[in-house]
């Protein structure tokens, strides 16, 4: 299969993460949806990444439902989400932790980016970096109470861990006013295991 984007995207970087750790195999096409939309129009209508097209030619979008279709491909040995019941719904919570932190950290990123100095909206910067440090506070407390497991329990790595690592690193990385790192040491610490892993460290963004 193929995965299309790059790795700084921390939707891409999540789903590259995951179909290491489910043993897929996988090659990266890594396209800006920015500078080179049409070859991803192809795909996707909405022109995003992470696109996964698949061997037969079926193209999955948005990093939530490919998460979803890789789990059922890699069957349920092999699954980063549980397939039902309270232990999904807790792997579902943490992961949407994560993912929405990565979206806010998107959103300031991007107002400072794609408008010129003079529209840049301050307040609403403020309001989404609040909300990056509000989902990596929830991260953090839960890597404390994890200690050296993992973040749902259990006894292998599962998607709230490589969301939550992913989360972490980009917040770090576009957003480093905000000191995440030191803020948030426990979250820091589990993310600097995962990210020593050869799954977090051959996509590196």
């Amino acid at each position: 299969m193929k995965l299309i984007g790059g790795f700084g995207s921390p939707f891409v970087r999540r789903v590259a993460v995951s179909l290491n750790c489910l043993g897929l195999d996988w090659e990266q096409e890594a396209i800006s949806a920015f500078d080179n939309p049409d070859p991803i129009r192809k795909y996707n209508p909405l022109v995003r990444v992470p696109t996964v097209v698949l061997d037969d030619g079926e193209a999955l979008f948005e990093s939530y439902a490919i998460l979803d279709a890789l789990d059922e491909i890699a069957g349920d040995a092999k699954r980063l989400t549980p397939a039902s019941g309270v232990a999904r719904r807790n792997v579902m919570r943490l992961t949407a932790a994560a993912s929405g932190t990565m979206d806010k950290a998107v959103w300031a990123y991007y107002e400072g980016r794609f408008h010129p100095a003079e529209k840049v909206h301050e307040p609403w910067i403020e309001h989404n970096e609040e909300q990056v440090m509000g989902g990596l506070g929830y991260l953090d407390s839960c890597a404390a109470e994890a200690g050296q497991g993992w973040l749902a329990g259990g006894d292998r790595i599962g998607q709230a861990d490589v969301s939550a690592t992913v989360a972490i690193g980009f917040a770090n990385r576009v957003r480093p006013n905000l000191g995440v790192l030191d803020k948030f040491s426990s979250l820091s610490a589990f993310a600097a295991r995962c990210e020593a892993m050869d799954e977090f460290a051959s996509v590196a963004p």
